[in-house]
């Protein structure tokens, strides 16, 4: 069992050493909330995946780009593998083979304070099949275990990997919240991808559109308080975002209107909260994170619709974007 705790050797530039670039995909799998988005983010360093505490946040596949002397690095974050129970749910499970089918190098995250299961030994009999791809184990939420608890994880892997036929490329442990080996992380990962130039401008973090992005930032505010009411039931569009007219140069304001969707008329009301007091917080906190990643002020007009059953219905599924 081969596991990485530092370099093999010191890190040199590309220049300095004469190794060619390199440019490719990686993807980061698992079940749900193994701790992928946090890892992309923490790897581009700056936040283009969204998080939280409940399983299935990500929807959408985002790529965000590591810019390096060497390399540039472009990470595919999908939704966690799982057994679906609804359409949107096999949609999802579509979304993640297909992207393993066309990366690079697939990072497959266990959490270091969960005993493997059926739902990763389900993955990992899938990645089994996938036979040119190298497969790294990610080995993550370090900070939250003992080092005789980590040692046994490392061990349950490495055996699951020989149970079903494969060798894993790499073992690695990390702690993307302690920022521990993140960037080990990144220099396994780095070797593995083809040699060639840059796919993605210098200064590029993701090619998420950005009102995607948006829609993925107020939909993480939306779930933070109503994890336990409504895990699954929340979707957001931004219908619009528009300068506002009239502004004097030095004193831009983006207009957005975006309207968050819920199941049933039942659930309107966890959204919205006592006298509009939750959706309020929503406004306030997903703004923030907003006019940070847009760099300019912001008006944010948030309504709270219905949309019966979407995830079963395929014409909802393809109004909100699935």
């Amino acid at each position: 069992m081969s596991v990485r705790t530092q370099s093999p050797e010191p890190p040199e530039s590309a220049e300095s050493a004469g190794a060619p670039h390199r440019a490719g995909f990686a993807c980061f799998v698992g079940r749900p909330n193994a701790g992928k988005s946090t890892l992309t983010n923490a790897l581009v360093g700056q936040k283009v995946a969204i998080t939280a505490n409940q399983p299935q946040t990500t929807r959408h596949t985002v790529r965000g780009i590591v810019h390096r002397a060497d390399a540039q690095l472009i990470l595919v974050d999908t939704p966690g593998l799982h057994k679906p129970r609804t359409l949107l749910g096999e949609r999802l499970n579509d979304v993640v083979r297909t992207t393993w089918a066309e990366v690079d190098v697939i990072g497959f995250c266990l959490p270091a304070n969960e005993k493997l299961g059926p739902g990763d030994r389900f993955i990992a009999k899938e990645l089994a099949s996938i036979r040119k791809t190298p497969k790294i184990a990610i080995v993550t939420k370090t900070d939250l275990v003992d080092s005789k608890t980590l040692a046994e994880q490392l061990i349950a892997i490495d055996q699951l990997g020989k149970e079903l036929g494969f060798e894993w490329a790499e073992i690695v442990p990390v702690s993307a919240v302690g920022d521990q080996q993140v960037d080990l992380l990144a220099d396994l990962l780095v070797p593995l991808l083809p040699e060639g130039p840059a796919l993605y401008p210098e200064g590029d973090l993701t090619d998420e559109p950005e009102q995607v992005m948006v829609a993925e930032l107020i939909r993480e505010a939306a779930l933070e308080g109503v994890r336990d009411e409504l895990p699954h039931s929340i979707a957001v569009v931004v219908e619009e975002m528009l300068p506002r007219e009239d502004r004097p140069a030095d004193k831009p304001l983006l207009d957005i209107h975006a309207f968050v969707y819920i199941e049933r008329p039942s659930q309107k009301g966890i959204v919205i909260g006592p006298k509009g007091k939750r959706l309020k917080e929503v406004g306030i906190k997903s703004r923030k994170q907003i006019e940070a990643l847009l760099g300019t002020p912001v008006f944010l007009d948030l309504h709270v619709k219905v949309a019966k059953d979407w995830q079963r219905d395929p014409r909802q599924l393809r109004k909100l974007g699935f």
